[in-house]
């Protein structure tokens, strides 16, 4: 029972006791006895008031200052009574609750900015629970797994998202870095860390694109070295082959000599063939700035599905289009994102090789182009290595075919990925802005 009740039930006895005493003097006694007692029954009642404003009442209020505290209520407070001792009490606890009630403000106020500093971030923030489930995270790492905006994400694991890089991330131990590159030819640096909440430990990821900073070095480095091996070998071959040309006339004026020429002759191939061999790798630096106009994507695969389909035939390999019925209109350089679709349909059909099936899909919502194979597939090593400067898994490859792509979709603002899912089938898709 709360002090308060307590003196009011003390206060009652003490009231009941004194009319008793009362009643019985005043039918017993002398009137002078009476009067004493009534005079000390004003004492009490007097005593009584004076001792609930010095000690009840401050009582009471520092015990709704406590309830105020536990409700977290820090803009109320509490009223002076008067007592000096009970007064200083009050005094600090309001000052208290002022510096609680600043405080607070100021962590909402700091959470507030950090809220609007991480949304705003370029950097992918990814925040998990104690079950490894995914309480928040950024528009950037939103954009980064690749999903569509109606996708909730929260209580979800790595495990649960259709994304290479939830699976690479969830192969991060605790407090390390590592550098990722992905089959949409994104590199990534992703670092798993943790911080403190409530006395538990939550796990958090900071995911940092790199893709443009490391193509722009790999682009400046494969430049300056196919620049000077191609000044070099054509200079080189355009020597011999005038040498060689002129041995060959030589030559053939003279007789018995047609073994003589034929080797010239292939010597004179050879040269031919190196330099357009250099050549191929000089086009992927020479790659024009694309003239982005408005196009139907329907009518430009379809255009390139008519160019590629002798070359399918002679593999029996059938082309199937499964076009939007209302056909998306995009930004892009027609002739060089038909060279783009050529070059993504030959390496399918080469994966194909012979007997098989190569669907080309297009959607409006989001708009996307979608080129699926039912090859050999992709294994998870290769895929992280697909679109790295001249890296091929054909024997007399150049590595240079993705490399082109890469570029020229890029110029066009365009996402891409290239992966072999579960179902087997390997599927490029493009994602238009």
């Amino acid at each position: 029972m709360k002090v308060k009740g307590l003196f009011w039930i003390l206060t009652g006895l003490l009231l009941t006791i004194l009319g008793v005493i009362t009643y019985y003097v005043f039918y017993n006694l002398s009137s002078a006895l009476f009067f004493l007692v009534e005079g000390l029954i004003l004492i009490t009642i007097l005593y009584l008031f004076l001792f609930y404003r010095r000690i009840i009442k401050p009582l009471d209020i520092i015990g709704n200052g406590m309830e105020l505290l536990k409700e977290q209520d820090f803009s109320s407070r509490l009223s002076r009574v008067g007592q000096k001792e009970a007064d200083r009490i009050v005094d600090i606890f309001n000052k208290m609750m002022e510096q609680l009630k600043n405080e607070r403000l100021h962590l909402r106020e700091q959470n507030h900015f950090l809220d609007l500093l991480i949304n705003a971030s370029p950097m992918g923030v990814i925040m998990l629970n104690l079950d490894g489930e995914i309480i928040s995270l950024n528009l950037s790492a939103r954009m980064m797994f690749g999903q569509p905006s109606s996708v909730d994400f929260a209580g979800k694991s790595f495990a649960e998202i259709d994304s290479p890089l939830a699976v690479e991330l969830a192969r991060i131990p605790l407090y390390e870095s590592q550098t990722v590159r992905l089959n949409d030819a994104n590199i990534y640096k992703c670092t798993h860390s943790s911080f403190v909440d409530r006395g538990f430990h939550h796990s958090f990821y900071l995911v940092e694109i790199l893709t443009q900073e490391v193509f722009k070095a790999e682009k400046k480095a494969y430049e300056k070295v196919i620049r000077m091996i191609a000044h070099e070998v054509n200079n080189t071959t355009a020597g011999i082959t005038s040498t060689l040309d002129t041995l060959e006339s030589t030559f053939s004026e003279m007789e018995n000599t047609e073994d003589i020429c034929d080797v010239l002759r292939v010597s004179i191939e050879r040269c031919y063939s190196m330099s357009h061999f250099i050549t191929n790798f000089a086009d992927v630096v020479r790659i024009p700035e694309p003239q982005l106009r408005n196009h139907e994507l329907n009518t430009v695969v379809t255009s390139c599905k008519r160019f590629m389909e002798t070359i399918c035939q002679n593999r029996n390999i059938r082309i199937i289009m499964e076009l939007d019925e209302i056909s998306p209109v995009v930004k892009l350089d027609s002739s060089l994102f038909e060279q783009v679709l050529v070059n993504i349909i030959k390496n399918a059909a080469e994966s194909i090789g012979h007997d098989g099936q190569i669907y080309i899909r297009t959607s409006r919502n989001p708009v996307c182009l979608e080129i699926t194979d039912t090859g050999k597939g992709i294994d998870k090593e290769t895929e992280k290595k697909l679109f790295s400067p001249f890296f091929s898994t054909k024997p007399n490859g150049q590595g240079i075919g993705l490399i082109f792509i890469r570029e020229v979709l890029q110029k066009q603002n365009c996402s891409f990925s290239l992966r072999t899912y579960t179902d087997g089938l390997t599927r490029f898709r493009i994602l238009f802005e």
